[in-house]
């Protein structure tokens, strides 16, 4: 049983905020036409401001949706005419054609036109289906209520175009030139100027995300306290973890913005969800609604099933054809995007650090063979290789052997079978090593759980690595069987955990003033929701209960910092940011100077990537390698420090050395981040990037990916020391994640490097689901509702 709490009101603790105010966003008619005083609903103001941002304007996001409305069209109309209007006895030459009008049929080739019905007859087909016409009223109404959404969308688009021109001084033909970061500070300072936010004389960078990311803090939240039920054990199969696009959606429908939903508005909880005694009552209520809307998935199931399977051949049939081996890439779950995703961390943000980690993560992937199914893959695919060749030669020296029957179909299948099974065979050159790829894998996704640890060449970490880097085969599987299963989990799985949920939104919501009901993760507070074992041991307060899973609360008030490094937090986040800057430079006083650990980069990089050595990469893998070069002796151990460089150490050595080549303008003389330090350089002396390579950037993306590097850094940090604390008083670890004792060489393991095209190019999307898109869709959508 959860702990009982109450739901509590937060003041700013600017305290710029008017005190006794109970309405929290009350709109104002006053001001000009073209002024924004006031602003009603600033939720949706700010989402669509950074939607229109993100998604390069007005006129890609009006041509977006045009085309999704053509596409759905398309899609519903040529399913019809193939399934109603074509004759196959006539287009597979089944029954012989007769176009003179004798009694001897014609044995000409067949033509399209003449497998193509009249129109009456096409139409008679349609009429005398019950489940097609049933079928194309419904995708109508769909399509006629996605229409007006859009029309909807569109004007309010138009709207945010004026502001972004007028208010903000942003052209449209250069958004593209600007960051979120810069657009960020110019709603700021333009809320001192008209007050868009009526109850808060400054607007903060916390303020505006949170109300970007308000319900999507709550599911990051939920995720991590294991609330929702997306794991189940299922017979042959194991532990699996389903979470669909479509029960993400149902999910926020039942909690968020439905009917019935928790919230009563886009801003605040039901006034019955912040009462104790109200919680049971509330659970039945809420158990009721889930069992009801699983039913009408059900009812809807065939409609959804049908266009799901629709979509996903058209979109899938041709990638398919053309790049077999496209199925054997793989992408970052949605479960995995909620798991690994920071509170208050915008979509682009999270997309950029997931991107970072899909090379190396791949690659980790990569190096887990199956003995059996290398044996098995070079058989089949000798046998498969051998006849495939002898068709091709056959082709080669006769073309007419293309008329035989079915021999193109051969041919396709032959193929298809040698490229699938060549992906499962290794290269015998190629040697990975899976301890170290984790830890980089650990520099981008930030987020491990602890039992991985040392244990990254076991298949059980394998498999739980793929529940949250999943096969793109796996992806499309899942969301065909979505509208099967989804109904089945919100009928029988989700009303037990009622009361739970009921207990987490009063337990775990704050009333700030001037923003609203929030998660109260997303405050960042470290005394109330920090974790001993992950440095805030004496600054924080909370239970087991409180407390945020795998270091979550501080590694998201780490990135919070340093992507908004002009934020000012809060005292106790502040307290702990500067404990940890002080805790850096200890450690970086006792390490090689971080000169001497970059020089080392290109040998890292030769070891742990096939990449040359480019910052940021570059400098992380000098990082990771050192404690194996010391423990290995490929380089010198400096007798002037007392043990040889461990991980935690290099971080903070580089940490240190690192604050000083930021430039200064961009990150502020109040706001160094932790383990920085005051005297800033300019970019031109950066520890890590090239010349060419400054000269390449701009400065937003200059600063962008110092930011990420400086990141990369702490999040290595942080579990260092997060393993030593487990780990209890002792010798210092001299390798990644090893033991303490005597220096050992990681250990090393032959892997593949099958599908290693793949391995190099980023996580592209094949059509259909829209993958990371569809969250921003879904959000579009809900700000037009």
């Amino acid at each position: 049983m959860a702990e009982q709490g109450e739901y509590h009101r937060l003041e700013d603790f600017e305290e710029d905020s008017p005190p006794g105010e109970e309405e929290l966003l009350v709109h104002v008619t006053e001001g000009l036409q073209d002024s924004w005083h006031h602003i009603k609903n600033l939720d949706n103001f700010f989402t669509k401001i950074y939607h229109f941002h993100q998604k390069n304007g007005f006129a890609c996001m009006m041509l977006s949706d045009v085309f999704e409305l053509v596409q759905f069209l398309f899609v519903v109309t040529f399913s019809t005419f193939l399934l109603c209007c074509v004759e196959y006895d006539v287009l597979f030459a089944n029954r012989p054609l007769n176009h003179t009008g004798g009694t001897a049929p014609d044995r000409s080739k067949v033509t399209l036109p003449d497998a193509i019905l009249p129109a009456p007859q096409c139409a008679q087909r349609i009429r005398a289906s019950g489940w097609i016409i049933f079928l194309l009223v419904m995708a109508a109404a769909f399509w006629l209520y996605r229409l007006v959404k859009v029309l909807c969308s569109l004007l309010s688009y138009w709207e945010i175009r004026t502001f972004y021109i007028k208010a903000l001084n942003i052209p449209s033909e250069g958004l593209c030139n600007y960051s979120w970061q810069e657009v960020q500070a110019r709603l700021i300072s333009l809320q001192r100027q008209q007050q868009m936010c009526v109850h808060k004389r400054e607007l903060t960078e916390l303020d505006i995300y949170h109300r970007i990311l308000r319900f999507k803090n709550y599911m990051v939240a939920m995720v991590n306290k294991s609330l929702l039920p997306v794991r189940f054990h299922l017979p042959l199969l194991g532990p699996v973890v389903f979470l669909t696009q479509g029960l993400k959606y149902n999910l926020e429908l039942l909690l968020f913005w439905g009917p019935g939903s928790l919230f009563q508005n886009k801003w605040s909880l039901r006034p019955q969800c912040k009462r104790a005694g109200a919680r049971r009552e509330l659970a039945q209520r809420l158990a009721r609604t889930m069992v009801l809307v699983g039913l009408a998935n059900l009812l809807l199931c065939p409609c959804v099933l049908v266009w799901q399977l629709l979509y996903a051949f058209f979109s899938y049939a041709e990638v398919i054809k053309r790049e077999p081996g496209s199925l054997g890439a793989r992408r970052w779950s949605l479960y995995g995007r909620h798991y690994l995703r920071h509170f208050n961390e915008l979509n682009h943000e999270l997309q950029a650090r997931l991107s970072r980690g899909y090379k190396p993560a791949t690659k980790y992937m990569n190096s887990f063979t199956s003995p059996l199914l290398t044996v098995l893959a070079k058989n089949v695919g000798f046998f498969a290789g051998s006849i495939l060749a002898v068709l091709i030669v056959l082709t080669v020296y006769d073309e007419d052997v293309l008329t035989v029957q079915h021999i193109l179909t051969a041919i396709t299948l032959l193929g298809l079978v040698v490229t699938v099974a060549r992906s499962f065979i290794p290269d015998e050159h190629t040697v990975w090593c899976p301890e170290q790829l984790l830890q980089r894998v650990l520099a981008h996704i930030h987020y491990m759980p602890d039992h991985w640890q040392g244990n990254a060449s076991r298949s059980e970490t394998r498999s739980e690595m793929a529940q949250l880097f999943q096969y793109k085969a796996v992806f499309i599987l899942e969301e065909l069987l979505s509208p099967i299963l989804t109904p089945l989990i919100l009928i029988f799985a989700l009303p037990s955990r009622a009361l739970d949920i009921v207990d987490f939104f009063r337990n775990f919501t704050v009333e700030v003033v001037g923003v609203g009901d929030i998660c109260s993760f997303a405050q960042l507070d470290i005394r109330n929701h920090g974790n001993p074992q992950w440095l805030s041991a004496g600054q924080t307060e909370a239970s087991v209960y409180q407390q945020a899973e795998n270091g979550k609360t501080e590694l998201s008030l780490m990135h919070f910092a340093i992507t908004n490094p002009r934020w000012q937090p809060p005292p106790q986040s502040e307290l702990f940011l500067s404990q940890l800057k002080e805790k850096v430079q200890q450690d970086a006083a006792a390490a090689p100077p971080a000169q001497r650990i970059l020089a080392e980069g290109p040998l890292g990089t030769s070891l742990l990537s096939e990449d040359s050595a480019a910052a940021p990469d570059g400098l992380l893998a000098s990082v990771l390698a050192r404690p194996i070069f010391s423990a290995s002796g490929l380089v010198s151990w400096d007798r002037r420090f007392t043990q040889p460089c461990s991980t935690a150490s290099a971080a903070a050595s580089v940490l240190a050395s690192l604050a000083s080549s930021l430039p200064g303008p961009a990150r502020g003389p109040a706001t160094d981040s932790p383990g920085c330090h005051s005297d800033r350089r300019h970019p031109e002396e950066s520890l890590f990037l090239s010349e060419s390579r400054l000269r390449s950037l701009s400065r937003s993306a200059l600063i962008a990916e110092v930011a990420s590097a400086e990141m990369s850094l702490h999040a290595i940090y942080l579990h260092e020391l997060h393993q030593q604390q487990q780990q209890g008083p002792g010798p210092q670890a001299v390798g990644v994640w090893m033991a303490t004792g005597a220096p050992k060489l990681p250990f090393m393991t032959a892997g593949s490097a099958a599908r290693a095209s793949q391995a190099q190019h980023r996580e592209m999307p094949l059509g259909g689901w829209a993958e990371e898109e569809e969250e921003e869709e879904e959000e579009e959508e809900q700000t037009t509702t």
